[in-house]
């Protein structure tokens, strides 16, 4: 996943608000996205859309809580913060229970705000680095065929190349090369390597391979 600059997008139908934050995140080096009302933020919304999501509770049109359901509805797995007034407690706690990252109460400290919004990118930052990770590792699965992934499973639960070959009634050669085969399409160089990212029990589950 490509590396973005911190990006706060704030949306907040209050005009002085959002030039007082945008001001307060441009003094540590974040950039900022402005947005009068949740709608224009759903419009402009996009796959492409990156950063954290500082949203007023309560605004005019759809509340910050419809926008963040229809965050949920479009399945964004931006982060977001929700600004809150003393009366807006209980629905902010309904608000994390559904996947909000947190919430912050008016009046906030400043340096508070800014540090707890860059935790959460960077939570958000490594979420999305594992999760890259575990679909790319997902793809080099599918590639394998039936046999390569017996052989791959048999090898990492320990078992030596005659071992294997006498379970699978096939001879050491054929062995060797599914093994090789395999730790090529998994990008392993080695069996301790791949055993690291893998659990042998993965190379069981049912799942349409390719062919022999």
């Amino acid at each position: 996943m490509t590396k973005h600059a911190p990006l706060v997008h704030i949306v907040d139908d209050d005009p002085a608000i959002r030039d007082a934050l945008s001001w307060l995140f441009a003094t540590r080096q974040v950039n900022t996205e402005r947005w009068e009302c949740g709608e224009a933020f759903l419009n402009a919304l996009g796959p492409e859309t990156q950063g954290c999501i500082l949203l007023d509770i309560r605004m005019d049109g759809l509340s910050g809580l419809e926008v963040f359901e229809q965050l949920r509805q479009r399945q964004s797995c931006l982060p977001v913060i929700f600004l809150t007034g003393h009366g807006d407690l209980p629905l902010a706690v309904t608000a994390l229970k559904q996947g909000a990252a947190d919430f912050i109460e008016k009046p906030f400290n400043d340096n508070d705000l800014v540090d707890r919004v860059l935790e959460v990118l960077r939570n958000y930052e490594a979420s999305q680095k594992a999760r890259d990770h575990e679909q790319a590792l997902e793809q080099r699965l599918d590639t394998l065929s039936q046999r390569e992934r017996e052989v791959l499973a048999l090898a990492l639960e320990g078992r030596l190349n005659k071992q294997i070959a006498q379970d699978l009634n096939i001879t050491m050669r054929t062995v060797e090369v599914h093994r090789a085969r395999a730790l090529e399409k998994m990008q392993a160089r080695t069996l301790i390597e791949l055993a690291r990212l893998l659990d042998p029990a993965r190379l069981r589950e049912d799942r349409n391979p390719p062919g022999p």
